[in-house]
């Protein structure tokens, strides 16, 4: 069964915030009474620019009383700070779960037109009937786990950069090995060079997977060769019939390529030799308009290697 899809229409209360919040004048006062000091300081409130709301994910299009500010900074520096301003009537514990989702949505608008992200202030204007607002404004807080959301979420995230890896100790790497190997090199080494470790680390992977490693390295791969192919093959006989078949597909490949270069050549060749022909021919018929050599040369861009071709 379905779960009946829940919507929110925007009450008396949102439609007088945002009436008063989306007025400059009011939006100015706000942010200068509430906005915390260390971060108004960063604002020229003088720069005030109502944002649209367009951007935002299409389930927080609900919270009609949501108003995004743009200013510009106090330094001077070409950046702005997104300030938005939340309205909420009812207590939510996953409240700045919700302004953040909204920040992230302001910075990836931001970042289509600018090169850095913009610092977005999110400040809650909250008047429900449960006083003081009960739950924390800490979107970390969200989490079951708090202290390990902290260390996920405020440290760099894990990075796997196998273009430092040496290869010896990806041959380590288990059934993600041959990936890893294969994706290191793709694009920067001869596929020959890898006949000796490739073949080791493939026969830990599942047919299937072989058959995608062999599809990857075709599409991808810059130097691939039959050649390789059939090293490939005689190193895993296991796979040798669908390798071989590749192998050959690949000098088909090869073949029809080379000789649809000779037809080009040989058109290029052709009408090269036509143009040759033809600005000779004028250059016959203007001496005999009594022309000079350089009149002619000049008139046919002709070499003069070209032009002893009709000197007599």
């Amino acid at each position: 069964m379905s779960k009946k899809k829940t919507t929110t229409t925007p009450t008396p209360h949102d439609a007088a915030f945002r009436s008063f919040l989306a007025n400059p004048d009011v939006a100015r006062d706000f942010l200068e009474l509430h906005l915390p000091a260390e971060y108004r300081q960063l604002c020229d409130l003088s720069t005030l620019k109502l944002e649209p709301a367009t951007f935002v994910e299409p389930d927080l299009h609900q919270y009609a009383s949501d108003i995004l500010w743009s200013v510009k900074t106090t330094g001077g520096e070409d950046g702005y700070v997104y300030t938005l301003i939340e309205h909420q009537s009812t207590e939510n514990l996953y409240m700045p779960f919700r302004m953040l989702r909204y920040s992230v949505a302001a910075m990836q608008r931001h970042l289509e037109q600018h090169k850095t992200l913009p610092l977005v202030i999110p400040v809650l204007f909250y008047h429900g009937e449960r006083s003081p607002y009960p739950y924390s404004m800490n979107w970390l807080d969200c989490f079951e786990n708090p202290a390990l959301a902290a260390k996920i979420y405020t440290k760099p995230f894990p990075l796997v950069d196998i273009t430092v890896v040496d290869d010896n100790e990806i041959m380590n790497h288990r059934r993600m090995a041959a990936l890893t190997l294969l994706m290191k090199h793709i694009r920067h080494r001869d596929m020959m060079e890898l006949l000796d470790k490739l073949p080791q680390v493939m026969v830990e992977i599942s047919d299937e997977q072989v058959r995608v490693l062999i599809h990857y390295i075709v599409n991808a791969g810059d130097s691939v060769s039959p050649e390789f192919m059939r090293a490939l093959a005689e190193r895993l006989p296991q796979h040798e019939d669908k390798l071989m078949t590749i192998a050959e597909r690949l000098e088909q490949k090869g073949r029809q390529e080379g000789r649809m270069e000779g037809r080009m050549e040989g058109r290029m060749e052709g009408r090269m030799e036509g143009a040759l022909e033809k600005a000779l021919a004028i250059a016959c018929q203007l001496q005999k308009m009594g022309m000079t050599p350089e009149q002619i040369r000049q008139a046919t861009g002709l070499s003069d290697d070209e032009l002893k071709k009709i000197t007599h």
